[in-house]
């Protein structure tokens, strides 16, 4: 049975210093611990004593240890004990207490730690001396009255006594050792452990209670997955949205801001979510270390008007810088080839029209380093010449003005001089920046001078790039081969290309199969600023797109994917309905990126037709983009497909039907029917420059069908019709439908009701309609009336 001993008991039994312990100094020790009594006359239990106890022993340690160990033995010169012998009379047990074991025994051991394994002890030799029975006081005070724990030491030492058979100690089992203490089913060091184990487990769900719960949040989250990662329920997060004035539901996204507060407000702890998405893991963007850096050649690019003698000037300079035994070995052109001036190697980019460099500087990829700007001596800056000061401009590149056809008679470079401060180019020679070298790509007059300024344009500016490392670059322009497949010309612009290598441009991905340069010379690696044109792309990449090497083909093929699922949706939610009346003002808002047309027309060659004259529409703020092109009539799934993707839908010669055109007055689609191709082109050319005139608008009066035609002399076709719904009216437009496709587009000539010519005829009843200069009427042709209304935009 336990001893009842309460708080007052053992703080009085507890002394410091002649003093008695306070009783709520004790029961403060124990509050700390998770055990408050409910006061000073509460009976402590085991694991409540054991408390007391380590925490008086932790914060009263001894002076030093030597102080403990100082009189634990006898004097050295102390007798010890004679050796038993067999005729010795019978001891008392106060003197068996004190004997210790005979000589080939082992002896008694000391009393262990509840829990601990027992430990085998030394043989005690006669000689040794005899350990005194020693209390060792660690908390400092003197009058410490331990009396009362004795009884249960004596006890186990006795039980352990019983057990030594023969000079050896039996050791008990675990199990065995439980049963041995008093029947109580379990042992103290075990009881104790478990009731520790529970109190470390009532801890930590108290501290975890009152810790903030920690929230990860991502750039964007949904409200039920913010309310699931902070422990909450859907209408709390709700409720606090719309405390905050965000009116949101559980499937709405809201940003990392918005979501950061209310999760602040309810009590958590913020952190932001990093994604590593599998870009960042595929592609190594890391920045290069100054002792990896290594000279490399400049990329040039030339441009200037059509007229002007670009083209010239690039073959003047390819032919003029091959080196010699490989004059006729150039044998393709491929966009961009490398020539030597005096031991540097140069890079030039052939843009006509420059498409490719529009499309590099729209992605921020500055692939060049150097523009040269070809303008004729004896005509002068022109429209072009103004666009590509501005892409070079734009792409915070130098400009060396390269003034041509300095041969020709007419040639006046002072006046071109003059026009070039109109645009803030002022000539080194007039105290200005940009450098102008007259030349002459027909005799070659000039040409090494300014391949000279190239050179020293280069120096300035200190190229340098880490060819030791994977390689990335440009894409400068891509084609479909019928015999090669897709084949892509590429710049790298850092690391080294090699043959084998897997790389990713844009959506498409592939293996370099094979490599040549512009001389068709086969390759096996390519550094930096070493353009290249390569063969084993899975698709054709578009022009100005980033490649990079990378050395996980399936995580490349994953990462396409994933880019064309973005663009897919990108395009579908892009802009939302588009009409041309508000084409222009969405353009000049910098919405209007695509302008998505959908293009359906009576016969194959018309369709083609009108899809290659949109597309010709395109330009720099807005690209003309045909998502569908068929032949017959208009569907509701077209009109569907226009609604979810923002498009306008063309029709050449075809109608809608009943569903499509329902579809599209419901969703906003805007629907333009022609029947000649320059009405179309013209219309979204005028809607795209801001300039589209007042339209007129259809007005439908109705629709009836051809139940039957028949002849009448001085008249003609006559089409004995039925009102389908509107009303037919005479002198209005009309069209005459055959499978909705457009027959026939005019006006109502007549219209007849039994004998008499009446001015309308209801939906429900029959009627006869003849056409101006039209005869061929069949059955179950559809009639559609309708009137033309000018709208003003």
């Amino acid at each position: 049975m336990m001893i009842k001993y309460p708080v007052h008991k053992l703080a009085k039994d507890f002394a410091r210093n002649g003093k008695v312990l306070p009783s709520k100094e004790v029961m403060d020790i124990l509050t700390q611990y998770g055990h408050p009594p409910k006061n000073h006359m509460q009976p402590l239990s085991d694991l409540e004593l054991s408390i007391v106890f380590e925490y008086l022993t932790q914060n009263n340690q001894i002076d030093s240890i030597e102080q403990v160990y100082a009189d634990v033995y006898h004097e050295p010169g102390a007798k010890a004990p004679a050796p038993k012998e067999e005729a010795k009379p019978a001891e008392s047990k106060e003197e068996k207490k004190e004997r210790p074991q005979s000589q080939g025994q082992q002896a008694k051991p000391a009393p262990q730690q509840q829990g601990s394994q027992p430990v085998k002890q030394p043989v005690q030799q006669p000689t040794s001396r005899v350990p005194a029975k020693k209390v060792v006081d660690t908390r400092g005070g003197p009058a410490v009255n331990l009396e009362k724990y004795d009884e249960r030491l004596e006890n186990f030492t006795d039980q352990r006594r019983q057990d030594m058979r023969g000079g050896k100690q039996k050791l008990p089992k675990q199990n065995q050792r439980g049963r041995q203490q008093g029947g109580k089913g379990q042992s103290f060091g075990n009881k104790r452990r478990q009731e520790e184990q529970d109190r470390m487990r009532r801890l930590q769900l108290e501290i975890a209670k009152k810790a903030p719960t920690k929230v990860l949040i991502p750039d964007e989250i949904g409200v039920g997955e913010l309310a699931s990662r902070m422990k909450k329920t859907g209408a709390e997060v709700v409720k606090c949205l719309i405390k905050n004035g965000v009116m949101a539901s559980l499937s709405d996204i809201i940003d990392f801001d918005t979501a950061a507060i209310i999760a602040e407000e309810m009590g958590c702890k913020v952190e932001k979510e990093v994604i590593v998405t599998i870009e960042e893991r595929l592609i190594d963007t890391a920045e290069d270390k100054e002792e990896d850096l290594v000279t490399r050649a400049p990329v040039a690019v030339v441009m200037g008007h059509v007229d002007h003698g670009k083209t010239s000037l690039l073959d003047y300079i390819r032919n003029a810088n091959v080196v010699s035994g490989e004059a006729g070995g150039i044998t393709q052109h491929i966009g961009a080839y490398q020539v030597d001036v005096k031991g540097n190697p140069v890079t030039f980019l052939d843009t006509p029209g420059h498409e490719a460099f529009t499309a590099m500087r729209a992605r921020g990829a500055m692939i060049t380093d150097i523009a040269i700007l070809v303008v004729a001596a004896d005509d002068g800056i022109m429209p072009q010449t103004v666009e590509s000061i501005n892409h070079a401009k734009a792409a915070s590149i130098p400009i060396i003005v390269a003034i041509n056809k300095m041969d020709k008679p007419a040639a006046n470079p002072d006046r071109i001089m003059q026009q070039l401060t109109e645009y803030e180019l002022v000539p080194e020679e007039w105290g200005g920046e940009t450098i102008v070298c007259p030349i002459s790509a027909k005799t070659g007059l000039g040409i090494d001078n300014l391949l000279d300024m190239v050179v020293l344009t280069a120096e300035v500016q200190e190229l340098r790039a880490n060819p030791n490392r994977t390689a990335h670059g440009a894409v400068i322009e891509a084609r479909l081969d019928k015999g090669r497949g897709p084949v892509a010309t590429l710049l790298v612009q850092n690391g080294t290309l090699k043959q084998g290598d897997v790389i990713i441009a844009g959506t498409a991905v592939g293996r370099v199969r094979a490599m040549t340069d512009a001389r068709g010379r086969k390759l096996t690696e390519a550094g930096p600023s070493v353009p290249v044109e390569i063969i084993g792309m899975g698709e054709v990449p578009g022009a100005g797109d980033d490649f990079h090497a990378v050395a996980d083909e399936r995580m490349a093929r994953e990462l396409v994917e994933q880019r064309k699922h973005e663009q897919k949706s990108a395009i579908n939610s892009s802009v939302g309905k588009v009409t041309l009346e508000d084409l222009f003002s969405q353009i000049q808002a910098g919405e209007m990126k695509n302008l998505n047309v959908i293009v359906k027309a009576d016969v194959q060659g018309s369709a083609e037709a009108v899809k290659a004259s949109l597309e010709k529409l395109s330009n720099e703020e807005v690209r003309v983009r045909v998502i569908h092109c068929a032949v017959g009539a208009i569907s509701e799934s077209d009109a569907m497909l226009a609604g979810t993707s923002g498009a306008i839908i063309v029709g050449f010669n075809v109608r809608p039907d009943n569903n499509a055109k329902e579809f599209a007055a419901r969703m906003g689609v805007d629907m333009r029917m022609y029947r000649v191709i320059y009405d179309a082109i013209n219309e979204i050319e005028a809607a795209m420059k801001g300039m589209l005139a007042p339209k007129f608008k259809e007005v439908d009066l109705g629709r009836a069908e051809v139940r039957n035609v028949f002849r009448i002399t001085g008249v003609g076709m006559v089409a004995g019709c039925y009102v389908l719904d509107g009303k037919m009216q005479r002198n209005a437009q009309m069209r005459l439908l055959r499978d909705n496709i457009v027959i026939y587009d005019g006006a109502i000539a007549s219209l007849q009701r039994f004998k008499d010519s009446v001015k309308e005829v209801a939906a429900g009843y029959e009627c006869g309609i003849t056409f101006e200069k039209f005869q061929d009427i069949k059955e179950g042709d559809v009639i559609e009336a309708f009137l033309m209304e000018q709208v003003e935009v």
